[in-house]
Parts: structure tokens; C-alpha cells; sequence
């Protein structure tokens, strides 16, 4: 079994400062951090939680609240569970997944009971109840999602507008002056995701902006309606250059309607999307397509909450910080 020693060794550097990188005691700089998270990865090492939790009077857990409801596409709601429990356990924490309807509630009881040394809250809503519950809490917070009132919280996510624009911006330069937009499902809108409406309401006054026909669409999340919903909308729209696309379950069933209507990317259509390099391999999604940066996102809420954690003092005030898109050009935009 490897111990901290063999991970100071494999990184090049202290036990002392391997043993600050996992705790979050002391600022490590971002090229050490990596060297270390490298080597626990690569030596498998597993810090003695128990240990710790005795001599800091920690739980060394930490609360990861969210909820899987039945019309999205779970795979990827997992993408980051995935990101944040990795990082939660390269810095010696576990994670306790609350997933109950009254997250208000759930989020209040594990924070009253000392279950957990710290939150992450996950399928953030514009108004969204557990908000207020995550200020008065003794622990702190970090979300990924962006609320309506954000204020107090340090708050993690992708610059959906700012993806919307990139995306628009570069089908305009490539001659595109009729585009299709297919959105989430027009449900998911009303119950308060704002990522939703930030990336329409930034697509459409870009396009309006450049004299550019943008045709939006609602999207489902579940078959057979996702195929009877893109066949309604290209059969409507069969002047339409190219698709934007901001719907994980439609593109990952698009590849197979497309085929199946006989359509040829980007000869027929120009097809671009959001999602992330692991969802795209998983779904073998050719598209060219911003990415979402689930991991990123993950590892910036845990560090920071962490950091809050073990150093309330030093951590600075509360910050939103949004993560730039990326547009990964595979060939599907011409």
C-alpha cells in the first residue's frame, strides 16, 4: 500500500508538502499540485481519513446535494459527480451524495448535524431553496450552477453566454444566415435552470445582431419524442444551413437519426454542440462542439472549498468564476 512518503518521492517534492496539498493548509503552487495529484493517482494512495478527522476534528466529509429528476439525461448530471467526488478524494475527503426532493431541507439536516465539513451544490436553479439554508449554514458552500442571487457563495460555471456568442460568432464568419437552435425541453426552462436561458438569450441577440435567422426550438429528453421532435423540426426548416444543439440526450442520439434520414455532416447540415471530451467519447460524438469542462469545474469548487475549510481566514471573499468556452473544432462546420 502506498503511503505519503512514496507519493513525496514520486512527485519530487516534501512529505510536508504533499501533506499541505491534500489538506488545503497552505497555498501550493498549481504545477506542484498537479505533480502531486499525478502521483496519488498514479500510486493509488488513499490518505488515513481516520486519522485526520481525530487530530483536526473534521468529519473529512463533504455533503455533495443534488437531484436526479426523471426527464434529464443522467449521464450528464454524472459527469460531474464524478469530478467532484475525484477531487474530494484526492484532497482526503469523502463524499456524501444527498439526492431527496426537499433539498432544502436535506441540506439544513446535514449541516445542523455536523455530517459534513463542507457543501457542494449541484443542479443549481434561479431561484433555488437551498440557497438562503447555504448562507446561515456554520459550513461553507460552493456551487456549480449559477443563481439568481449569488451573493455570499463561491460559484463555479461554464460562461454560457459567452459559449452562445463564441458558437454564433463562428458560424456567421463561415456563412451561416440560417441556423436552428434545439434547446433543453421547455420544462427544465420553467423550473428555474438558468444555464438555459443564458445560452438561448445570448444566441439570439448575437444572431439578431448579425441579421442572422435564428429558428429556436424546445428539445425533449426522452425517446421516441427526441427523434419525432428533430424530424418536426428539420422537415420545417429545410432552408436551415446548420443546428446548434444544447441538448445531451438529443446529441447523443443525433449521430443515429442523422444516419438513419440519410444526412451527411457537415455536407447536408452543419452541426456544432455543447459538451464535454469524456461525454463525447462515451457517445462517440463526432461534433464540433464548446466544452463544458465538467472536471474543471469540479476541482475548482472542491479546491476552493478546501481551501475555506481549512483556512476561513485566508480564503478571501466570496467569488463567481466562470470558466471560458472552448470551441473544439472536429470538422463539422463548414
Amino acid at each position: 500500500m502506498a503511503t505519503i512518503g512514496d507519493v513525496a518521492r514520486e512527485a519530487g517534492v516534501s512529505r510536508s508538502t504533499v501533506s499541505y496539498a491534500l489538506s488545503g493548509k497552505r497555498s501550493i503552487s498549481p504545477e506542484t499540485q498537479e505533480r502531486i495529484r499525478a502521483a496519488v493517482e498514479n500510486l493509488g494512495f488513499t490518505p488515513n481519513a481516520g486519522a485526520r478527522a481525530l487530530a483536526s476534528q473534521k468529519t473529512m466529509v463533504l455533503g455533495l446535494l443534488l437531484h436526479f429528476n426523471a426527464d434529464e439525461f443522467a449521464p450528464a448530471m454524472m459527469q460531474y459527480v464524478m469530478s467532484v467526488s475525484s477531487a474530494a478524494r484526492e484532497r482526503g475527503y469523502d463524499i456524501l451524495m444527498i439526492t431527496e426532493d426537499d433539498g432544502a431541507a436535506a441540506l439544513r439536516r446535514v449541516t445542523e448535524s455536523n455530517m459534513v465539513d463542507g457543501v457542494v451544490l449541484l443542479d443549481i436553479h434561479h431561484s433555488d431553496p437551498r440557497i438562503e439554508v447555504m448562507r446561515s449554514a456554520r459550513q461553507p458552500g460552493a456551487l456549480i450552477g449559477l443563481p439568481g442571487e449569488p451573493n455570499g457563495l463561491d460559484v463555479f460555471d461554464l460562461d454560457f453566454g459567452e459559449a452562445a456568442r463564441v458558437i454564433v460568432d463562428n458560424l456567421y464568419g463561415l456563412g451561416h444566415r440560417d441556423i436552428m437552435l434545439l434547446c433543453p425541453p421547455k420544462h427544465v426552462f420553467d423550473r428555474g435552470a438558468a444555464y438555459t436561458w443564458r445560452f438561448r438569450d445570448a444566441a439570439q441577440e448575437r444572431a439578431a445582431r448579425y441579421g442572422i435567422h435564428l429558428h429556436t426550438y424546445y428539445g425533449e429528453s426522452r425517446q421516441p419524442a427526441i427523434q419525432t421532435s428533430l424530424e418536426a423540426m428539420l422537415s420545417s426548416r429545410p432552408d436551415a444551413t446548420a443546428l446548434i444543439v444544447h441538448n445531451d440526450a438529443t446529441i447523443a442520439a443525433l449521430p443515429a437519426f442523422l444516419s438513419n434520414r440519410g444526412m451527411s455532416v457537415p455536407s447536408d447540415l452543419s452541426v456544432v454542440s455543447l459538451y464535454s471530451k469524456e461525454f463525447g467519447r462515451d457517445f462517440s460524438l463526432p461534433y464540433t462542439a464548446v466544452e463544458t469542462s465538467p472536471g474543471e469545474l469540479g476541482r475548482m469548487a472542491v479546491e476552493r472549498l478546501v481551501q475555506r475549510i481549512n483556512n476561513p481566514d485566508q480564503a478571501g471573499e466570496p467569488l463567481v468564476r466562470f470558466v471560458a468556452p472552448e470551441l473544439v473544432d472536429r470538422g463539422t462546420v463548414r
